[in-house]
């Protein structure tokens, strides 16, 4: 699974408002978004980076919002939201002002249960947790938490083994991994028949290049995107990858301005 293009939606002032799956209505501001596209059995998977760990993702049937920070207007011209899903408590990827600015009425939540003790009264009735190893379907999607921490001693710290979730979401034929902040655990390279990956990378939170294109190499994920990557060399990661994983597409989003 390849990526088939990238297509750049312009919205003007005067654009008709955007409808989203919850029948939520929302104005559409004047700017760009560019989307890369990705063919399923049926439709199509459009990827919108939006900036550092939060990523908007147009699947058959539903608008997934993962990590959503920086205010709404961070989402100014994408579609409203029909699921949220939060990996974990640290405000680069859980900023409850933000959620309650995107979330519709019919909106689902999804988030780790430490998340779900912290949510606002008003988000915690939206809300459900799943665990590490926890599954859920909401339509034709299946959600599955992935455990989501750190393995060197001096990082353990950061994200505790247990408490964090990554996903992986299957829908209309592919498998898409959103790893949250992790290493390389064992987990991720057990990972089989993924068509998309965004895989973070800065140290000390999260993994080295060297640890994320060890860990690309195993589970050989058909596409792969770096995000959370704020001082690292993706240029030089992307190296990697091609030197130990050739079947494997890196795409460098637009991730920081």
């Amino acid at each position: 699974m390849r990526l088939t293009r990238r297509t750049t939606v312009k919205l003007g002032l005067g654009a008709a408002a955007l409808l989203g799956m919850n029948g939520v209505m929302r104005s559409a501001f004047a700017q760009e978004r560019t989307g890369d596209r990705y063919e399923t059995d049926n439709g199509e998977i459009t990827v919108y980076p939006v900036g550092h760990a939060s990523v908007v993702l147009a699947v058959p049937g539903l608008v997934i919002y993962a990590d959503p920070t920086g205010g709404a207007d961070a989402y100014n011209g994408l579609p409203p939201a029909d699921l949220i899903l939060i990996t974990h408590e640290h405000g680069d990827h859980f900023h409850p002002e933000t959620l309650s600015a995107v979330m519709g009425e019919q909106t689902k939540l999804i988030t780790n249960p430490a998340v779900l003790e912290k949510l606002p009264e008003d988000l915690k009735a939206k809300a459900s947790a799943l665990a590490n190893g926890e599954a859920t379907d909401i339509g034709d999607l299946k959600i599955e938490a992935i455990p989501a921490y750190n393995t060197t001693e001096d990082r353990k710290k950061y994200h505790p083994q247990g408490r964090d979730n990554g996903y992986v979401l299957t829908v209309d034929g592919r498998r898409v991994y959103i790893a949250g902040d992790t290493e390389d655990i064992p987990e991720m390279r057990a990972l089989k028949d993924i068509d998309i990956a965004f895989l973070p990378m800065n140290v000390p939170y999260t993994m080295d290049i060297d640890q994320a294109s060890s860990a690309v190499a195993e589970f050989k994920p058909a596409n792969v995107y770096p995000y959370h990557y704020q001082g690292s060399d993706v240029e030089a990661f992307a190296a990697k990858v091609k030197e130990a994983a050739p079947e494997t597409n890196v795409i460098l989003g637009k991730w920081y301005d």
